[in-house]
């Protein structure tokens, strides 16, 4: 796909751009502080693409609407790993992006390694294993592995950049062969990390400019998008008290369907227990170890604690909660 220049960008946009050049700071991510010799060595020779790990929340939309409004360089598309199970209303701030994306000649492109929910209780599925809650038998709590990331976010976005490269799994991707990968980020310079591997080169426009969540919540209001709502999928077991209880009074549907869920998965990988291996134990959306259905979401409102609190969204590359995820 061809580049345009941040000056066509900005003529494809009615709306005019915010003013920025005050919050401008010199970059301080790990990346950019491992600009240097090492960093070029790894990525010798100049990038074929810039694109976007688009999660279609707060950061990542604020990324691409400075794209839009030519405000930074434009991408060549922005990419969004689509879980199957995201909520409506992120759904809806995706078409959104599509739209204000064609006008400024910004793709939106959806790319997916299956549907998160279908996969989890079909017995012929692998069972990717979400951050589920775990009671254990003597009743103590645990959690389960996060694959959930890796497999449906990070795998679908490496093999769509593999793709455009023309050096499709296995094949190797040659050195100095690379894309710049544009990842939301704000605030958060701990995870700021380098890319795993040598096709694709983070870049953290966010840090680079200096701005906050706050900030960005602040631009896209002025852009007329709204309150815009964290990404995640809807049975995230990182969701505290409060998206739960948002998902309750805005989506019946979903909630309902999360609650089919959490009873579903009680006792296991339907997969596991079909080859004679079932959980030791119990599985629970609610960090209470209790039946969704059952928990009193509203307990905790106006508190700050663990149990209310929510992740900031479900970034493919930095998730808020939990140890890293990677896959090759």
């Amino acid at each position: 796909m061809a580049s345009r220049s941040p000056s066509a960008a900005r003529a494809a946009t009615s709306r005019p751009p915010t003013q920025l050049s005050a919050r401008r700071r010199p970059p301080t991510t790990p990346a950019a502080r491992r600009s240097g010799t090492l960093r070029r060595e790894r990525y010798p020779g100049r990038p074929r693409g810039r694109y976007l790990s688009l999660g279609a929340g707060v950061q990542s939309l604020c990324v691409f609407l400075l794209a839009c409004d030519g405000e930074i360089p434009p991408f060549d598309a922005a990419l969004f790993a689509d879980t199957g199970w995201e909520p409506k209303q992120v759904y809806a701030q995706l078409d959104t992006a599509r739209r204000i994306g064609a006008r400024a000649g910004i793709p939106v492109l959806t790319v997916s390694n299956g549907n998160i929910r279908h996969d989890a209780l079909k017995p012929e599925s692998r069972f990717v294993t979400m951050p589920l809650f775990v009671k254990n038998p003597d009743g103590t709590r645990g959690m389960a592995r996060r694959q959930c990331t890796g497999e449906y976010k990070i795998k679908p976005l490496k093999k769509a950049i593999r793709q455009i490269l023309g050096y499709p799994h296995p094949t190797r991707v040659p050195r100095g062969v690379f894309v710049d990968q544009a990842i939301g980020i704000s605030n958060e310079f701990h995870r700021a990390k380098d890319s795993d591997v040598n096709y694709t080169r983070n870049i953290f426009p966010l840090l680079d400019l200096g701005l906050s969540r706050s900030d960005c919540l602040t631009l896209l209001q002025e852009r007329g998008m709204g309150t815009v709502v964290k990404s995640s999928c809807i049975g995230c077991p990182y969701s505290g008290n409060s998206r739960l209880r948002f998902i309750r009074d805005t989506d019946p549907h979903a909630w309902a369907d999360l609650v089919e869920f959490d009873k579903a998965i009680r006792h296991g990988s339907p997969r596991a227990n079909a080859n004679g291996k079932p959980l030791r134990g119990q599985f629970f959306i609610h960090r209470s170890l209790r039946p969704l259905d059952q928990v009193d979401l509203d307990a905790t409102r106006g508190t700050v604690n663990a149990d209310e609190d929510d992740p900031d969204g479900c970034s493919p590359f930095s998730c808020r909660s939990g140890p890293p995820a990677t896959t090759p």
